[in-house]
């Protein structure tokens, strides 16, 4: 019987194929599993959206259905921004945990299951109309008891991960003293951090407010401590959804461009500092809620601008790094080092993608930073853009591309179809610019989110006219985007049963230039961050949410009202 050039060269590959010890394995097999639920999430999310775009426009009055549409755009809010996120830093994490610090997590399996149950009690009322209250859930709009318990569930297991990242860290330092803690380990247990942090003001809302309400428990819930609750989380898990993408921008593209990192110690300087001022930011989301002052405002605000110093920072940092690997590669001149890229690589294309999506995506940030232009556009089309590219363009598209380098190891196989990936990258930021850029034009002149249909505007026919020539060019983001998500998945899922074995499953992460042999206790440690966060956040959060214990009247509304 012969065989193939590649066929041999495989089998050749599998025989030098490295060993893979008893902890990796088990982190191998716990990584896939949570991963697979993020991408089952993202699959079953994605169509939504397209859903979403189609009736909003008011060229189909065939689907239109005001319950149907925030019924979608709840599940469609809460699968892509809570479960699909969620899941993959976990598995991630793990995988992460296993193959660079050699440990094994004590609340693994605890983690994923408590963490699937609660999706599963969640996504039940969200699919049958129940908990039509979009991935926010404010009140005074309720949803069915289970939804909150399922999104408490959530939360609670992802604590045990958080846990066992810290356990892991902690171990390793004491049987490595004095040494650096391997990068990727350094930014993922910040990034397990900062979760843990911002996890708080949601979970305290479910378990404070939300819950005793719709149990009967107490008759009343105060809307305004909800809302200033939910902002303890609502824009730092920004940062949460965003870190994994850092990661894989730091510790993978460099090895994937063919070069090294520009410097380990900026790394490090940049998570410690999105770390320490993306969590106390969340007032920017309540500028004109009467609840909070203006002095809790402006410093929250000023939180949120610094935000962007370790922003720039990584698009510096990883910026170098390319143009590294570029010039290694033969690049001359001052931008001959972009075209001397692999930009056939997967990982190396979705890289660049993603940096100019951060690029625009994060202007659009700062300037909702600012309280004049917030309070314009906060209610309109202009936020929904801005999001989107930030989050399901620079962010998803990184967690594509490094579940496209974790496959091959995880599994032994080799990747299906390398020239699908980039196709499917190519569609995906294609998609997700003919989506948002109408968007962002939309919010500027006028077009408010949150509603199922623009049929009311109907009336002002100058609004109608040059709105609808943006919906049209939307929809059809939408469709490319739903496309390249189903590309994805099958591209994943052959892999996963592709019968040609992987030539390379060794879990190798990119070093710096200058490889640090020893760093100053603060980039290498917890404890300093967690007490800085700790002072942080009673300075930014302690008296706003305390001072409505002491309001006279104390502003509550009855159960259901």
């Amino acid at each position: 019987m012969s065989i193939t050039a590649e066929h041999a060269a495989s089998l050749a590959a599998t025989s030098s194929r490295p060993a893979v010890t008893a902890v990796q394995a088990y982190g191998n097999k716990l990584g896939l599993w949570n991963m697979w639920v993020a991408f089952a999430a993202l699959a079953l999310g994605l169509p939504m959206g397209l859903f979403q775009a189609a009736e909003r426009s008011g060229f189909f009055p065939g689907i239109e259905n005001t319950a149907v549409y925030f019924a979608s755009t709840s599940t469609h809010g809460v699968l892509l921004a809570f479960v699909l996120t969620t899941f993959f830093a976990m598995g991630w994490g793990y995988h992460t945990m296993a193959h660079s610090v050699n440990k094994k997590p004590f609340f693994g399996w605890t983690s994923f299951w408590v963490s699937l149950v609660g999706t599963v009690m969640a996504a039940i009322p969200l699919l049958t109309g129940y908990a039509s209250v979009l991935y926010t859930f404010y009140p005074p709009e309720f949803a069915h008891p289970s939804f909150y318990l399922g999104a408490t569930l959530l939360v609670v297991g992802s604590w045990f991960w958080v846990a066992d990242m810290i356990i892991a860290f902690v171990q390793w330092k004491k049987e490595n003293p004095g040494k650096p803690v391997p990068l990727v380990m350094f930014m993922f247990t910040m990034t397990a951090l900062l979760w843990g942090w911002t996890s708080l003001g949601v979970a305290s809302e479910a378990v404070f407010q939300l819950l005793p309400v719709v149990f009967g428990i107490a008759p009343t819930i105060d809307v305004g401590l909800a809302r200033t609750l939910f902002s303890w989380t609502l824009h730092a898990i920004v940062y949460f959804w965003l870190m994994p993408a850092y990661i894989a921008m730091y510790v993978i593209l460099p090895k994937e461009a063919g070069g090294k990192l520009f410097s380990d110690e900026f790394a490090r300087i940049a998570f410690v500092l999105l770390f320490i001022f993306s969590v106390p930011i969340g007032f920017h989301h309540l500028y004109v809620d009467p609840q909070q002052a203006a002095g809790w405002k402006l410093l929250h605000m000023f939180g949120t601008f610094m935000v962007a110093v370790p922003t720039f920072l990584t698009g510096f940092t990883v910026l170098a790094s390319m143009e590294i690997a570029g010039r290694l590669r033969g690049g001359k001149g001052l931008f001959g080092w972009i075209g001397a890229l692999d930009w056939n690589n997967p990982f190396v294309l979705g890289g660049g993608l993603a940096l100019l999506m951060l690029t625009v995506g994060g202007w659009g940030g700062v300037l909702n930073a600012a309280y004049t232009w917030d309070v314009m556009v906060h209610n309109t089309q202009w936020i929904t853009g801005h999001f989107h590219l930030i989050f399901g363009g620079t962010t998803v598209i990184m967690y594509l591309v490094a579940a496209y380098w974790l496959w091959p190891k995880i599994t032994g196989n080799a990747l299906f179809s390398r020239a699908l990936a980039v196709w499917q990258l190519w569609l995906y930021f294609i998609g997700m610019v003919v989506l948002t850029a109408p968007w962002h034009v939309l919010g500027l002149i006028g077009q408010p989110r949150r509603v199922s249909t623009t049929d009311q505007y109907a009336a002002f026919p100058e609004y109608a006219q040059m709105w609808g020539i943006y919906e049209a060019i939307m929809i059809v983001g939408a469709v490319m985007l739903v496309v390249s998500g189903f590309m994805f998945v099958y591209n994943l899922f052959m892999t996963h049963f592709n019968k040609v074995p992987a030539a390379d499953t060794k879990v190798e992460y990119a070093v710096a230039i200058h490889e640090p042999m020893r760093l100053p206790n603060v980039l290498n440690s917890l404890a300093f961050w967690n007490w800085a966060m700790l002072a942080y956040m009673i300075l930014s959060y302690g008296y706003p949410i305390v001072q409505f214990f002491f309001m006279e009247g104390h502003h509550t509304i009855p159960w259901g009202v």
